[in-house]
Order: structure tokens, then sequence, then C-alpha cells
């Protein structure tokens, strides 16, 4: 099979050696009989896959699905997937471990070679959101994204999606309980019994931290990541946002941390729409 990237920078053609060398869920690939939504489809065997790797636009958890509202991003995402996957052939690549609903985690691969979580990454449809079970390829994803959010793409055009500033505790506060990227630069740094805490702050009881257990401590270490080399630093961090002494995002995995070795270019702003305009990017 041959595999078919998008047009992006810094995406290594080894990938598909990868993705081929990866033991493959299923042997024979099967057709995608429905989507469910962005990042969910089932397959005439009749198992549902949740796509790996990456989260794509939704209605927030606290949605009435019968309230009739519509949001434009999670609408497009689930078009985006259903004209990409809908009634094709699928091959399920790598580790696909099950989750707590039963769906497979797993990459998908069409028939034509089309990486399904990149298309949807690239376009600006989907957000990379790796878990410990399902951390492959997020080195390629998360340079999709890069691409996706400098060009504003998609949901990057959105303040919804923003990535949010580590400085303002306050304003973090207010996405309790959502998966978030947030950015800034590492004031304070201390370590106690193989854990770790990151400060964005001057104080530890209300600032924004980044905390890593000793389970996580030693995976990042073992990719090479040293933590307590990031104060002063510029560092982006991706996870659910929980309050605990201020925003607390909890490190699982290595993938959820990146150092930024200088300052990046970030998305446009997205400025309010004037009163009397709909904006159809906008899920607020």
């Amino acid at each position: 099979m041959r595999l078919v990237l998008l047009p992006l920078v810094g995406l290594p053609v080894l990938l598909l050696t990868w993705l081929l060398l990866a033991g493959s869920a299923s042997a024979e690939p099967l057709r995608v009989t429905a989507v469910l939504d962005g990042d969910t489809l089932e397959l005439e065997d009749g198992r549902r896959v949740r796509l790996a790797g990456i989260e794509a636009a939704k209605p927030p958890r606290h949605a009435n699905p019968t309230d009739g509202r519509v949001w434009p991003l999670a609408e497009a995402a689930t078009r985006a997937l259903s004209e990409l996957a809908l009634g094709r052939r699928v091959a399920l690549h790598g580790p696909a471990p099950v989750d707590r609903h039963g769906r497979l985690l797993a990459h998908l691969v069409r028939e034509d070679g089309l990486w399904l979580q990149s298309a949807l990454v690239v376009r600006g449809l989907a957000r990379v959101h790796t878990r410990p079970d399902a951390r492959a390829y997020a080195a390629e994803l998360l340079a999709g994204e890069d691409a996706a959010r400098t060009a504003g793409r998609g949901l990057w055009r959105s303040r919804v999606y923003a990535v949010r500033d580590a400085a303002d505790p306050d304003d973090l506060a207010r996405d309790r309980d959502g998966f978030q990227l947030v950015e800034g630069v590492v004031l304070a740094i201390s370590k106690s019994g193989g854990e770790a805490w990151l400060d964005f702050g001057t104080d530890w009881r209300s600032d924004v931290t980044v905390h890593i257990g000793r389970a996580a401590m030693r995976e990042v270490t073992r990719a090479g990541i040293d933590p307590l080399s990031f104060e002063g630093r510029r560092v982006r961090v991706r996870g659910w946002i929980t309050l605990r002494n201020g925003p607390m995002i909890e490190i699982t995995h290595p993938e959820q941390i990146e150092k930024l070795e200088r300052e990046v270019v970030s998305a446009p702003p997205v400025s309010p729409t004037p009163e009397g305009e709909e904006d159809d990017w906008e899920e607020e």
C-alpha cells in the first residue's frame, strides 16, 4: 500500500515504512459503512473505530443535543470525514486498543493510501490529542497541526480552539474539564518524590501548573525530555484542564509537552464578529 501524505513540510516519507511495519489490526481493508462524527466511524463488520491521536471539532460536553443549536465546525469535521471515508475501504494500522466505549483506537489508511488522521488535521478540522495507549505518529500529526494553525485553517480561526495563554489563569479556569492547548514561559519548577510541577506564574496556589507524576516522569525522561530544564523556557502543553490550586494539566505521556526553541508565530487573532453578522466558524 502506498501512503499518501498531504503536502506538508517536515513530514518524512519514512512514515510509510513505519505504518507498514506496524502491526495491523485488520488483515484486509474493510468498507466504512457509517460516519458518526468527525473522528468516529463504523466498519462493515460492525466495529466502531475512534481515530487515534486526534480530537475532531465537536460540540462541547455540556451541549444539549435537543436544543437545535448548530455547531458549524463539528458539522464540517463530520462532513469532511464522510467525504474522505464513507463507502471507502480502509486498513487499520498500529496498536488498536479498545476504549471504554468499546471502540477501536487506530490509525486508518484508505485503500489509495490516504491517511485519514493527517487529512483532517491539516484541514484544521482536528487537533492532536494523544493518549498513553494511542501515541503513534504524534510527531507527524503535530507537524500537520502546526501548519494548519499557522495558516489559520478551520478550527484555528475560532477563539474556542485558540491556544490558551498560560499567564492568564482566570481565563483558563473557564476551560475547566475541557481539552486545551496552553502555551507560556515556565517561571518555576519544583520536584519531590520523583514528581515535578511546572508553574507559569509566581504563586503556585493560583497560577497555571503542569503536573508530571512519577510514572509519567519516567516516560518523559525515557523519551529524552528533561522537564527540569524548562525553567525560563517557552513550552506548549495539551491536556484536560482541572482546577487544583489554579488551573492544572496532568501530563501522562511525553507527547503532551513541547519545548518551543523560539517564539512561535501564532495564528492571526480572531476578532469579535461584528454585531448582526454571523461567523460560521465560531462555536461559542
